[in-house]
């Protein structure tokens, strides 16, 4: 999961000219994300060692990162 992560931000950067910040995510990907980062402890490590804030949505069958001017503090959709 993690190596899917750094390919699709380096996509998202090689396209766009910056870094994402936001990482849409859905339940299921989000615990295999957990599980291979089991060392980083809580939502706010977790949200400071990807530099992104984690949105955690039903409706995203893949990850997918995004750009936001607005800095979210653990936005959950549902």
């Amino acid at each position: 999961m993690l190596s899917f992560l750094i390919q699709i931000a380096n996509e998202f950067e090689n396209e766009h000219g910056y870094r994402p910040n936001v990482l849409y995510i859905n339940p299921q990907h989000f615990k295999s994300l957990q599980g291979a980062l089991s060392e980083i402890r809580g939502l706010d490590a977790l949200t400071r060692f990807l530099g992104m804030e984690i949105v955690l949505s039903n409706e995203s069958s893949q990850p997918h990162l995004a750009w936001s001017p607005v800095e979210w503090k653990h936005a959950v959709v549902v």
